[in-house]
């Protein structure tokens, strides 16, 4: 059995990713901010430590065996360019640190922990079209953020496929997700389709198929690279 840590697993994308992975027979450890069920490890990634802890329970809870780590948890709030100095600085932290930082450190971990074993490990980046094409003028930290991840995605890439470590990223646009319900409607709600050429925005549901097939399906061969959900808002 597959056992397969998921951050950001309580809603929206990361609830899809869960559901769909367990209907595939995976074991699911999942993470929130808070404990939601006994499945679901509660861990403030805003918290330089908690990583450190999350990844520890989680390896107990699998019996010292992870085969993926999910980066899915990411925070998505507005700076605004005329915020007080600190207030600017404090949102790019905290940004930083929960949507890069942290998956960061969970990427270490894992990548350490293939070695040690000498098996195969997976791990799946679920980054943003923002990393590409840059985000609102009150989301820079958001888009930097990104584009760390799906940077840092490609260098674990490059580093570890001789141990076959693999590293993928999707790159989904808007979805229809409690997290980007508030930035679409102050965007203009549906005015903002007229960007997307497909007329829509995407289903939870379609990221976790991504999502599952990079950690359960994609080719070894695969490795490095970014997968592109955005109803071609965005077309490298």
């Amino acid at each position: 059995m597959t056992c397969i840590l998921l951050t950001g697993s309580s809603r929206g994308i990361g609830a899809a990713t869960r559901k769909l992975l367990e209907t595939r027979g995976a074991k699911v450890i999942g993470h929130g901010t808070a404990e939601h069920d006994p499945q679901t490890i509660g861990a403030d990634l805003s918290d330089p430590a908690s990583p450190q802890l999350l990844w520890e329970e989680a390896l107990d809870r699998a019996d010292g065996e992870i085969d993926v780590l999910i980066n899915n948890a990411g925070l998505f709030s507005a700076t605004p360019l005329d915020s007080s100095d600190i207030e600017w600085l404090e949102g790019w932290e905290e940004t930083l640190r929960i949507n890069l930082t942290a998956s960061a450190q969970l990427s270490r971990y894992a990548v350490r922990h293939w070695q040690e074993r000498g098996v195969a490990g997976r791990i799946v980046h679920i980054a943003s079209r923002a990393g590409h094409r840059g985000d609102s003028p009150a989301h820079w930290h958001y888009a930097a953020a990104k584009g760390g991840m799906l940077a840092m995605h490609k260098t674990i890439a490059r580093a570890y496929a001789k141990d076959r470590i693999c590293s993928y990223a999707i790159t989904p646009g808007f979805t229809d997700t409690a997290m980007a319900g508030d930035y679409l409607e102050s965007r203009g709600g549906a005015g903002l389709l007229a960007d997307i050429p497909l007329g829509r925005v995407a289903e939870p549901e379609e990221i976790a198929s991504i999502a599952v097939f990079c950690a359960l399906d994609a080719p070894e061969s695969m490795t490095g690279a970014t997968l592109d959900a955005n109803g071609a808002s965005y077309v490298r």
